[in-house]
């Protein structure tokens, strides 16, 4: 009998306790800056060039009440006053998000200042924070093949020490296909970072660092092999969003300047959670908010979502979109069929997905 070999796949790296949320992705394929790229410097071995960084990262916790989810992730601090980055799949749809500064030891509540879904950056900020120590920034331009890293993150738990894997950059400009079943939504992540680190749930939005102490990516993903028992262990290479492409979006995001691609400030919830498998003309609900918008303009489960301000809805990458332009507070038009087959249109206020 042949032997079983491990099914290879790429995933977020969030954390996540009280449901299990996979957030899977089969591996494809291959301004003014907030700070100029530093200087290249000389290459210190990698365990000691770790160590100036670690104090400018934060260990971030959210709570989604909707789904009863708790994660942890990770973000680099990017100013003294508390601006932050990491992946949105880290913070998205949290109704509180709370970030414990290693350099300080304090924990702060956070607020969503702006995301880029497709691109899976987001920026915080820290409330009432001073005094931080920035990260010092690289130039990803400058990575190669074989250059030495190390990841830095938060798959121990907040409050525990930083992991560091280290390893090697083994290719550059890689293709990921990314499916969130948070959302039913998936889209590609390009360009990446791989590396042989051994990433693992709760390194999202931490550290890709060179031998000269500066962030050179911030951590997205990873591979891991899935056995038949359901178990799964890390696969061996991480991939990471170049940092160069990562603050040019923190640059829009900050100068408010919001696009088709880019969100500003915290996202607008609706309160459904819909089957992505398509169904017709239509998205299908499986789960509503108790008090949310959705239940107060009249959607049921079983219902089946059909347009909103006249946007037919036929994907979750649909719904994504569009609320991805609607803000919390915006008055709403939601068509939709319910259960006996009957074509219905109620108004919704959209919710905050975070806190502001």
């Amino acid at each position: 009998m042949a032997a079983y070999v491990p099914r290879l796949r790429i995933r977020f790296l969030w954390m996540i306790g009280a449901l299990l949320l996979a957030l899977v992705a089969p591996l494809s394929g291959s301004g003014v800056a907030l700070a100029a790229p530093l200087t290249p410097a000389p290459q210190a071995p990698i365990d000691v060039a770790i160590g100036a960084v670690e104090p400018s990262l934060v260990q971030i916790t959210t709570q989604v009440d909707f789904q009863g989810i708790i994660g942890n992730g990770t973000g680099i601090v990017l100013t003294p006053d508390g601006v932050v980055l990491t992946n949105h799949h880290v913070i998205q749809g949290a109704d509180s998000i709370r970030a414990l500064s290693i350099g300080n030891g304090q924990t702060y509540d956070a607020d969503v200042l702006g995301y880029n879904r497709n691109n899976d950056i987001a920026v915080i900020r820290l409330r009432g924070a001073s005094g931080l120590i920035p990260a010092p920034i690289g130039d990803s331009a400058g990575v190669f093949v074989g250059e030495p890293v190390a990841t830095l993150g938060n798959a121990n738990g907040t409050g525990n020490p930083l992991t560091r894997e280290q390893g090697t950059i083994t290719a550059l400009g890689q293709t990921i296909d990314a499916s969130d079943e948070l959302t039913g939504s998936s889209h590609s992540l390009d360009d990446l970072i791989e590396s042989s680190t051994n990433l693992r749930s709760g390194d999202s939005g931490g550290a890709l660092v060179n031998g000269a102490s500066q962030v050179i990516g911030l951590n997205a993903a990873a591979t891991y092999n899935f056995k038949m028992n359901g178990e799964s262990s890390p696969g061996g290479q991480g991939y990471a969003i170049p940092i160069n492409h990562a603050m040019g979006i923190v640059d829009q995001i900050r100068s408010g300047a919001a696009s088709p691609q880019v969100h500003i400030g915290p996202s607008a919830i609706l309160g459904v959670g819909v089957n992505a498998v398509v169904q017709g003309d239509g998205l299908p609900v499986q789960s509503i908010l108790r008090g949310g918008p959705a239940e107060q303009a009249g959607l049921r489960p079983g219902d089946v979502l059909l347009r909103i301000d006249g946007v037919p809805i036929t994907s979750a990458n649909a719904l994504t979109s569009v609320l991805d332009q609607r803000y919390p507070g915006n008055n709403i038009e939601l068509t939709w069929r319910d259960r006996s087959g009957m074509e219905r249109v109620g108004r919704a206020t959209l919710g905050s997905g975070a806190t502001s």
